[in-house]
């Protein structure tokens, strides 16, 4: 018999499954956007994405305050894995002189 053949005849699989960390860091992020659009934060102009091993999450929110909430949140949810964030506050306040237009 061929080394092939032995080697399947005790259980191994030519082709490996998925790791189950990628699985389960996919399925966090998915947890992740579920809780940013349902609770409080509401914030459905943030994405998060899966690159190259480490999650980036993007966007821009209102106030600081809601900032610091997203960023709690990503903690909690995406403890123990790799995060970047670019997250930025929208500069609502009005401006201090006018706008000069050539």
């Amino acid at each position: 018999m061929s080394e092939t053949g032995a080697g399947r005849a005790h259980g191994a699989d030519p082709a490996p499954a998925p790791a189950p960390a990628a699985e389960n860091v996919e399925y966090r992020v998915a947890h992740l956007r579920d809780r940013l659009a349902a609770e409080e934060l509401g914030e459905l102009g943030v994405r998060s994405e899966l690159r190259a091993g480490a999650v980036v999450v993007s966007g821009t929110v209102p106030s600081v305050q809601c900032r610091e909430t997203l960023l709690r949140t990503v903690r909690e949810e995406l403890a123990g894995i790799s995060v970047h964030t670019d997250v930025v506050v929208a500069q609502t306040a009005s401006p201090e002189h006018a706008e000069d237009l050539p």
